[in-house]
């Protein structure tokens, strides 16, 4: 007789570590297992948190009395435990952090740290050095790494005994075969023992500064996350598990403590990452033959109620490319998730004048339980609400049976939509998708939603998060640039993706599960045939612990001990600018000279990059660097107008010339100030008495107030620009429209350095458009980046050319976005920025609605595509205006037209030269052209051209709709040209 062994059971055991509860749950994953949820406990978080897991996780086995420790094959947790150290400024959970970064001559005028606040210098920098290395787009080196020079560097930090170094390299990357950071991390580790490493290209994408800065914050993290990673093992070995313990990353998948200690940023969105991917495993389970579709999952806290967007995948859509934490601009990888005002213990108010209920946003948070009337309390909360409706049977429900049945139902209703509006706004398409609830405050929300096609409460929703730990999946990812030319984007990106399936494979996946769960091809502007891929396969654990037996021993044997760090002052403070703040700020205006504060520049960043009308580049940089130099250097930097200057003086003119995203790595070097300088010796002149912006719209609208500030050429920038927005090409300039001549007589001659050694001139042209054309190509060869001045024009000449008073425009627009964050008036931004620009006459608000689909493709160096944009449901408490159909937005680097769909008939509501930017609806920022990201809630408006584009034909010829090769589409004005008030003259102080 045969005898059949059973097979090993496959437990896994869930941990979610909150800020108020530690959750578990025990699964059952053995195949054909008849029940798969065995257990769910939630037990309150402990200061020491190894404590909590152990009470959790011995309180859920209790509950399954047929489950031995052996048949426990994983334990996965997911923490709050790291990112709530940077919250709290734990002064013995974080180190502070020198900085090496691989950059040969560039990137030097944004040092680490530029964008980092004040209060968390004071306890994270550390010495920063700028040293050799660093790749170009291409791969090729900028430079190689200098081994003398990095054991020179050690030196240094020794002996500031300091024992976190983060590493950093202009494209790492793509550093597939140099290795420039595992080298220097090599020395690093050699020359200075018990040093704590981490190499950027392991922490996040491409764009150098924000993955520097999410390097830093890692760091800063490592020698606490050793400490605790160790304890989760600890704490499961203390209850006789001797399975492998796993801790839960942003994007769903599990991580080794091997990998976690060196990596704890990864962990910081763990917990609503771990919500969405239980909610998606627990529909499976309650119909396992439901087709995978799209669903919104509605995560209910205690404060707050959370709302991502969960794939058909089973993993949760990501963020935009960059977002915030502790005001550190970052750029790895997030779960889109929207927050609103609304949980078990939010305050249910109503208005004595109006008889209006509102609910939250405030709210008592952890004190619910003494707080609510339910639980003994005096203050009315949404849970109390919940318990008089008779939808929650907590507490005291006599507490609660004086509120009338009028005012629960309008609370309620109040509730429900809030909850609509963020489903709509979150939703992908017009069609209704499912919702799942999940969250100890679910039974808040009703049973039907507006915009749901049902609304799903499934068995043991309120432990979602540690379900979706307990199944957490193994994953592989390949961010990189490659040569496209000669082969389909298609082809390469397959092979990318069979790269990135045998990367999770080696991580420790079954392949027979592993998927890709997402993949995007970028095309990279300016560059020949290149694009970037961003690839991520994941797949099921395949229960191999060789490595994780091998990666706890290493833990085990290393010595940790936290020291504490304490806040050394900076010197200097963040200023929190309140509404009433700014509504009194006044610029620094004397004499007709206008000195720019650090204020007056993060204004300007904002609108500068609202007038590049979707291209021009983000001024980010030109900001932090204007930012260092005035709050480091004491720099000045000045604005005149041009009517201040005599007729036959000269003002400079220039800006970059480039990728995007390339200047996104390589960041700000000297390739400008050289261009600058070379040209002025080339043509034998002296330096001009004003600089003047070639764009006003993105990145160029700030580079010339580098180069002019009293640090470098020391000249003042006139308040104005040649084109009033952003326009894709060199040609389509004012100076160039004035010239009828055709060969481009007002731009040449002209420089361009690659700020590396490279500089080439041009002297004439046949055509215009050939100038253009030319430096493009040697700009490509030139490294994708270049400085470009151009031949410095008379005053007199620029009379005419010269579209005014765009700074102040730029301040403008700056300053109504910032205000309308402040005074919680965000919803309405499009009305802010049109009054802001003059009114009504001169723009207007065009859509309002979620990008929908993305479109794009390179040809000629530029960025080509199109977005759609759907229309949205309002919040009834909105101002904001109703619209139908879709916007269409085909671009070219920058908006060219928008056609407005709706019912089946279309209609062109803006052309060019008209600006056209899309708004990030959350801030009321621009959105580039890269940024545009699917499901992403945006506003659209629209204003009138300069009347330099438009009194003339060749004026219209050079910036309509004919200049990118499209006819048929005539120019119509939105509105009427109204020239912006300039700051100097509204705030001038004579004396």
């Amino acid at each position: 007789m045969t005898i059949v062994q059973e097979p090993a059971r496959e437990i896994r055991i869930g941990v979610d570590c909150g800020g108020t509860n530690t959750d578990a749950a025990v699964l059952d994953l053995t195949p054909g297992a008849s029940q798969v949820v065995l257990a769910a406990a939630k037990t309150p978080t402990t200061p020491q948190v190894t404590h909590g897991i152990q009470k959790v996780i011995s309180t859920v086995l209790k509950q399954c009395s047929d489950v031995s420790r052996e048949d426990v094959r994983a334990v996965s947790i997911g923490t709050t435990h790291f990112v709530n150290a940077l919250v709290q400024r734990a002064e013995e959970g974080l180190e502070r952090v020198a900085v090496i970064r691989l950059c040969g001559p560039f990137s030097r005028r944004t040092p680490p740290f530029a964008g980092f606040p004040y209060e968390l210098r004071e306890i994270l920098q550390g010495p920063c050095f700028f040293v050799e290395g660093g790749l170009q787009i291409d791969g090729s080196e900028i430079s190689s790494v200098v081994p003398s020079e990095i054991e020179e560097v050690c030196e240094k930090i020794k002996a500031d005994g300091i024992r976190a170094v983060a590493i950093s390299a202009v494209y790492a990357p793509i550093d597939f075969t140099l290795k420039q950071e595992e080298q220097v991390e090599e020395i690093v580790q050699r020359c200075i023992p018990g040093v704590f490493t981490t190499c950027s290209k392991k922490v996040a994408n491409i764009s150098l500064l924000e993955r520097e800065n999410a390097t830093i914050l890692n760091t800063s993290l490592l020698p606490f996350a050793h400490v605790t990673v160790k304890g989760f093992r600890e704490a499961a070995t203390a209850l006789g598990l001797t399975c492998p313990v796993f801790v839960t990353s942003n994007d769903g998948t599990l991580l080794s403590l091997e990998e976690a200690a060196p990596l704890p940023i990864r962990t910081f969105s763990s917990g609503p990452t771990n919500s969405m991917r239980g909610a998606s495993f627990l529909a499976k389970l309650a119909d396992p033959d439901a087709k995978k579709e799209t669903a919104l999952v509605v995560d209910i806290g205690g404060t707050t109620t959370e709302v991502g967007v969960l794939l058909p995948t089973g993993f949760p859509r990501q963020a935009a490319s960059h977002h915030e934490l502790c005001g550190v601009r970052l750029n790895f990888a997030m779960p889109h998730v929207t927050s609103i005002g609304l949980g078990g213990g939010s305050l249910v108010r109503q208005d004595p004048s109006t008889g209006k209920v509102t609910v939250g946003p405030e709210s008592v948070g952890y004190k619910i339980t003494n707080e609510a009337l339910v639980f003994g309390g005096n203050t009315l909360t949404a849970t109390d609400i919940a318990v008089a409706a008779g939808v929650a049977e907590v507490g005291d429900v006599t507490a609660v049976k004086a509120i009338s049945q009028n005012y629960i139902s309008a609370a309620r209703e109040r509730m429900k939509a809030m909850l609509e509006v963020t489903v709509d706004s979150m939703k992908t398409s017009a069609q209704d998708i499912p919702v799942y609830l999940v969250g100890g405050g679910a039974l808040l929300a009703p049973d039907h939603l507006s915009g749901a096609s049902k609304v799903h409460r499934f068995p043991h929703y309120e432990c979602a998060n540690a379900v979706g730990a307990a199944i957490a999946q193994v994953a592989g990812a390949i961010d990189t640039v490659e040569v496209i030319e000669g082969k389909p984007v298609d082809m390469v990106k397959h092979e990318i993706e069979q790269k990135a399936i045998q990367r999770a494979i080696d991580a420790g996946a079954d392949p027979k599960t592993v998927k890709i769960i997402e993949s995007e091809a970028i095309p990279i502007a300016y560059t020949a045939g290149r694009c970037r891929f961003f690839v991520k396969a994941a797949g099921e654990w395949s229960g191999s612990s060789t490595t994780i037996s091998a990666s706890t021993q290493r833990l085990s044997e290393q010595q940790v001990v936290l020291r504490p760090n304490p806040r050394r002052p900076y010197g200097k403070e963040d200023k929190e600018w309140l509404a009433k703040d700014i509504l009194e700020y006044r610029p620094q205006v004397s004499k007709g000279v206008w000195t720019l504060s650090a204020l007056d520049l993060d204004f300007i960043r904002i609108g500068t990059y609202i007038l590049g009308c979707g291209g021009g580049g983000d001024p980010q940089q030109d900001y932090l660097c204007l930012r260092e130099m005035v709050n480091e250097g004491g720099a000045k930097i000045r604005v005149i107008e041009l009517n201040s200057l005599k007729p036959d003086q000269m003002i400079g003119w220039g800006g970059i010339m480039g990728s995007p995203e390339v200047g996104a790595e390589r960041c700000l070097g000297e390739e400008y100030n050289e261009a600058t300088v070379e040209l002025y010796k080339f043509l034998n002149i002296q330096p001009p008495s004003g600089l003047l912006a070639l764009e006003i719209g993105g990145s160029n609208g700030m580079i010339n107030m580098i180069s002019g500030s009293d640090a470098i050429l020391d000249i003042p920038v006139v308040d104005g620009d040649f084109m009033g927005r952003a326009y894709p090409t060199g040609w389509q300039t004012t100076p160039n429209i004035y010239d009828d001549s055709g060969r481009g007589l007002n731009l040449l001659p002209s420089c361009i350095s690659s700020g590396d050694g490279n500089i080439l001139f041009m002297t004439k042209a046949k055509f215009d458009n050939s100038i253009d054309a030319s430096l493009r190509a040697a700009c490509c060869e030139m490294g994708t980046q270049v400085g470009h001045a151009v031949r410095p024009l008379s005053v007199d000449s620029c009379q005419k050319a010269m579209v005014r008073n765009t700074v102040s425009l730029s301040w403008r627009l700056g300053r109504a976005v910032t205000l309308a964050n402040k005074q919680h008036n965000i919803a309405n931004v499009g009305s802010v920025i049109i009054d802001a620009i003059g009114g009504s006459e001169t723009g207007k608000i065009l859509f309002a609605g979620k990008i929908v689909e993305i479109n794009r493709r390179v040809y000629k160096g530029h960025s080509i595509g199109e977005v759609v944009i759907a229309a949205t449901a309002s919040d009834d408490e909105s101002e904001t205006e109703t619209y139908s159909g879709v916007l269409k937005i085909p671009f070219k680097n920058e908006n060219l037209y928008a056609v407005h769909e709706v019912d089946g008939k279309s209609e062109v509501v803006a052309t060019v030269p008209d600006l056209i930017t899309v708004l990030d609806a959350a801030n009321g920022e621009a959105l580039g052209t890269p940024d545009y990201k699917y499901g992403l809630h945006v506003v659209v408006f629209g204003v009138t051209a300069a009347p330099q584009w438009t009194e003339t034909e060749r004026g219209l010829k050079m910036g309509d709709l004919r200049s990118f090769g499209i006819d048929g589409i005539p120019y119509k004005p939105i509105g009427k040209y109204i020239q912006p008030k300039g700051v100097i003259e509204e705030y001038n102080e004579s004396t």
